[in-house]
């Protein structure tokens, strides 16, 4: 069964059955940026760098905030934030779309932002009399992160009640469509003397460190590939850079100049901007990730949405780049499959743009009527328009499909790695077009390559782009030494060896787990581990 139809095969019962690609609601979270003026340095903000253990956004840098919990809207609070409540209007069309806000959640949200702020920071706006606060603050801090209260019964314990009224609200922005974890987060401003008795200080567990920062300075960071953060943390430090806390707040609460065209401008490194477009995949993924690569000059790399709504957002981007003086000037393709190509027939009518992919694609898509104007090989450079040039290098890694590319962007380590690896879900390798040893083979080929961060074709990029890799081995080496252990007791189908070796799979990708078990079953005995 070729890769294709086994897709069409799996892909069928999702179609018949829509709750199994039924992505999340956004949760509601809140987010604190604490500023200070000091003497000699200016504006600062302090941030935090999450731990790199963490599922969700590992080694990242943010400001201190969750999401809300149940309790917050309980939570008795002095006052209320200074707030003028973005609508849905304030998100771009592709993020707005189909997405109902709740009602206005503030004085919850208000709650949840201090809360999270004593958690990871130790520090707490507060009421009232401040005698011994330093070891009030530390018991309800305690308290919280031992579980033990919510932030109502933690400060009402230690006399203390937190003023909301210092909040200032400052944005809403709304997680795009990356993965199944989603918020509508809520940035509040609130001003941190220098003088304050009590600092923040970081507690080392889901976060790593936290530290002032000149806004200006951290966004250089970032600038420079040193850093990895979200779309919302680049705006807030690149506005209170520029503007400061009071001038710049219009622009905090609308920060449609950080939108590029129908979407938010979501570049998480710089030079590589992601577009989550909605395809046909498998679960849980919902979306494929297009890419616009480059400084001046761009190439776009896997449209893999059909849809004609997406397809039209796309050439409104392409557009919206055009007035910033950057030209989009071909279409790159990692692969041949479905969710990679799906936009390309339809972009090269109306852009005229060329398309550029290995010779192996080449020639599948030229069987579809699709034709492959440049031919892209394993090590080549190709130099990009920009001052200084951006320059991309080419890998072939067979092993998912047989004319798989990844490519590198030498300047900062970013590696587009196309259905190597997911951060969402599992990859597909499927014999004949799969290979694993051609799969484990290109994997180890990736990790030597100095890549900073991966940027796959589903989910959000995995700041740590050699221990993700890594952990895609291991699991590959690990489900491979249960078939073994499974076929030292005598199990020989396919259904036993799934049985053994994938218990934790769902029904519904039993298809997809018996292609594996066979890409396995052949590279061992291929090695001679098996008869």
């Amino acid at each position: 069964m070729s890769t294709s139809s086994l897709y069409e095969s799996v892909l069928a019962v999702v179609g018949a059955n829509p709750a199994l690609a039924a992505t999340r609601p956004p949760r509601a979270s809140a987010s604190v940026v604490l500023w200070r003026r000091r003497e000699g340095a200016g504006l600062e903000v302090y941030w935090v760098r999450r731990s790199e253990a963490l599922a969700f956004m590992g080694g990242w840098h943010a400001f201190p905030g969750g999401a809300l919990a149940k309790s917050d809207a309980a939570a008795r609070l002095l006052g209320e934030p200074r707030a003028q409540e973005p609508g849905p209007a304030a998100m771009p069309e592709s993020l707005s779309e189909g997405y109902q806000p709740p009602e206005s959640l503030l004085p919850g949200l208000a709650a949840c932002a201090l809360r999270e702020l004593l958690e990871e920071t130790g520090v707490l706006p507060v009421a009232g009399s401040v005698a011994g606060l330093a070891g009030r603050l530390a018991a309800a801090r305690e308290a919280l992160l031992e579980g033990d209260a919510s932030l109502g019964e933690a400060l009402s314990a230690q006399g203390l009640e937190a003023d909301a009224s210092r909040l200032v609200l400052a944005g809403r922005w709304l997680t795009p469509p990356l993965g199944p974890v989603r918020f509508d987060n809520r940035f509040f401003l609130l001003e941190w003397p220098a003088e304050a008795p009590i600092q923040p200080q970081v507690i080392p567990g889901e976060l790593a460190s936290g530290e002032w920062v000149e806004p200006g300075a951290a966004y250089r960071r970032w600038q420079r590939g040193e850093v990895i953060t979200a779309p919302p943390i680049l705006h807030l430090l690149k506005v209170l850079a520029q503007d400061g806390p009071e001038a710049g707040l219009p622009r905090l609460l609308d920060p449609a100049e950080a939108n590029l065209g129908p979407y938010r401008r979501i570049e998480f490194r710089p030079h590589v901007v992601q577009l989550p477009l909605k395809t046909f995949t498998l679960p849980p993924a919902t979306h494929t990730n297009a890419y616009f690569v480059g400084r001046d000059e761009l190439v776009l790399v896997d449209p893999g949405s059909a849809d004609p709504a997406e397809v039209a957002r796309l050439e409104q981007a392409v557009a919206a780049l055009a007035r910033e003086g950057r030209r989009v000037s071909a279409i790159w393709l990692t692969h041949h499959h479905p969710d990679h190509i799906g936009g390309v027939p339809l972009l090269v009518e109306r852009l005229g743009l060329p398309v550029a992919a290995h010779a192996e694609t080449a020639a599948r898509l030229g069987r579809q009527g699709i034709a492959v104007t440049r031919l892209l090989e394993d090590g080549q450079v190709v130099e990009l328009a920009g001052d200084p040039p951006y320059r991309l290098r080419v890998l072939h890694t067979p092993g998912h499909a047989r004319g798989h590319l990844c490519f590198l962007a030498e300047e900062t380590g970013s590696l587009l790695t196309g259905d190597m690896i997911s951060t969402v879900s599992t990859i597909v390798v499927d014999p004949p077009e799969g290979d694993m040893d051609d799969y484990l083979a290109s994997l180890s080929k990736l990790l030597e390559v100095g890549a900073q961060t991966a940027f796959p074709s589903h989910g959000p990029p995995a700041a740590r782009a050699r221990q993700k890799l890594q952990e895609f081995i291991d699991h590959r080496l690990w489900r491979e030494e249960k078939l073994l252990e499974a076929w030292a007791t005598g199990a020989r189908s396919h259904a036993e060896l799934r049985a053994a070796a994938y218990e934790d799979t769902p029904p519904i990708a039993y298809p997809l787990a018996e292609r594996q078990i066979e890409a396995h079953l052949q590279r061992l005995r291929r090695a001679g581990r098996i008869s």
